[in-house]
């Protein structure tokens, strides 16, 4: 595993030194001891260092913090990366995020939701009955891709539909192939998910949004070298691309390349840090 001094790891988490020590003695982080005593952190310490910061920035108390930190070790499974962890405060509350589930650290109570899929099975009868574009003169892919738009919360087999004569109409139209892209991968068919992507970029290769999905759903297919690629493609488009930046320094870091790791961070750190 790659390691970092406490030094480097407080410019980057946009800390001081001693605070990140401080977490370090407090056994929040998970950090070793190097041939002269000095703390050797994670790259995972510095993920969870970064939320701490953020939760600071949002004028939750210091003390509150690290209870909210030494929760979180004892709520996540020990195999759980917490670069798949998302922190936040709502007021003087903070949530945490992990995929479709949240919770409140400090109680552990889990959240609802409120456009959760109980909502969405109460909606989509009511949009089914969504009226269809009928032909006046010849049917109109963009008519199609609007409803595709209005039918994606509500109903995505249905909006799936909408944007497939979308494309039956015009096989370029861009937005609806990206868009049924999305939904497939959403729903785990990842191989017709790229197929759409790249059917896409066909026509247009420097689009940021289908370049950045296709490297989600390479990343997700497990081809991290051509999803690395493939981000490096979306932030050339696309220079303030942050979450591009944030999924390249965590696939540098596990492969190993410590240096363009940093580097990506860096540049993600820059691009959402408050004015």
């Amino acid at each position: 595993m790659n390691t970092y001094t406490a030094k480097s790891v407080a410019r980057l988490a946009d800390l001081s030194v001693g605070q990140v020590r401080s977490y370090a003695r407090e056994g929040l982080l998970q950090a070793d001891r190097g041939p002269r005593g000095e703390y050797l952190l994670s790259f995972q310490d510095l993920v969870l260092l970064r939320a701490a910061r953020v939760l600071m920035a949002a004028r939750i108390r210091p003390r509150k913090v690290r209870t909210v930190l030494r929760n979180l070790r004892r709520q996540l499974p020990t195999d759980r990366p917490m670069t798949g962890v998302q922190l936040s405060a709502e007021g003087e509350r903070v949530v945490v995020r992990v995929g479709g589930a949240e919770w409140d650290p400090e109680t552990g109570q889990a959240r609802f939701r409120f456009d959760t899929a109980s909502l969405q099975t109460r909606v989509a009868p009511h949009a089914r009955r969504a009226p269809r574009p009928r032909a006046t003169g010849g049917e109109d892919a963009e008519d199609w891709h609007a409803l595709g738009n209005d039918l994606e919360t509500t109903a995505p087999d249905h909006a799936q539909r909408a944007y497939r004569r979308a494309l039956d109409l015009d096989p370029d139209h861009f937005d609806s192939r990206v868009n049924l892209g999305r939904l497939l991968h959403e729903q785990g068919n990842l191989r017709a998910a790229e197929a759409h992507y790249r059917l896409a970029l066909a026509s247009r290769p420097n689009d940021a949004t289908a370049l950045f999905n296709l490297a989600v759903c390479l990343e997700d297919l497990g081809a991290t070298g051509e999803a690395i690629a493939t981000y490096l493609e979306a932030v050339a488009a696309d220079t303030a691309c942050a979450d591009a930046y944030y999924n390249l320094a965590r696939l540098y870091e596990t492969i190993g390349d410590t240096a363009a790791a940093v580097r990506h961070l860096k540049t993600y750190r820059k691009l959402t840090e408050r004015p």
